[in-house]
């Protein structure tokens, strides 16, 4: 699902509500960007739209949450729900620090501390493994701080938050040592939660987490 610039906050909550009648296992829940040079900007412009200020944004996510909650669907990533056993595995790999391999033209692939992507062309792909070339284009080794950097930014993603114990053991880096300085205020004003070694957004922390997560980056 995705809330759109023109909607209301009664609005929306009518389409969760409908989507929820639907008795789905699975729901995704994403604010619609419009960045500056994409064509649906012009659109928005033309119709006369205007995106939700921050506030509804802000109800729309919370009161969104707490009914597919009250229907059985467990928040499990920021904008992310399911039913108990149906979480997206496929997502779970890019936020667990996992590794990936596609396959396909574009595809994109990590593994090793290493990223790349297919060639895109579809003739191009088809000739060179034809002919046992690589096919793999845009090449890039992440330093151990990128790593670490991107493990962090995307297990804070997830309800369950930053395993600190994990890290110290794939990283050999204490997370609060390195970060707490930076992290305190926002468990100070209840957008984080600290509890021993882990680490996890609040529900109204998810509203910010941009923020927060600029720390690791």
């Amino acid at each position: 699902m995705m809330w759109l610039p023109e909607q209301s906050v009664s609005q929306w909550l009518e389409s969760v509500d409908a989507a929820i009648a639907l008795a789905p296992e699975h729901l995704s829940l994403y604010m619609l960007e419009v960045y500056p040079n994409a064509p649906l900007k012009d659109d928005i412009a033309r119709a006369r739209w205007s995106q939700a200020p921050d506030d509804d944004a802000a109800a729309m996510y919370v009161e969104a949450m707490e009914r597919l909650e009250a229907a059985g669907l467990e928040q499990y990533e920021i904008s992310n729900v399911a039913r108990p056993g149906r979480r997206s595995r496929h997502n779970l790999k890019y936020w667990t620090d996992g590794e990936w391999l596609g396959f396909g033209p574009g595809a994109h692939s990590t593994r090793g501390g290493v990223r790349w992507k297919n060639t895109s062309s579809t003739q191009e792909y088809v000739e060179q493994v034809g002919r046992g070339d690589s096919i793999a284009v845009d090449v890039r080794r992440l330093t151990p701080d990128e790593r670490l950097g991107d493990a962090l930014f995307t297990a804070l993603r997830l309800v369950d938050g930053i395993d600190g114990n994990a890290i110290q053991t794939r990283y050999g880096v204490d997370v609060w040592r390195r970060y707490g300085a930076d992290l305190e205020p926002f468990i100070e004003v209840g957008c984080l939660r600290r509890e021993g070694s882990r680490l996890s957004l609040t529900r109204q922390g998810m509203l910010l987490a941009h923020e927060v997560m600029t720390v690791f980056v």
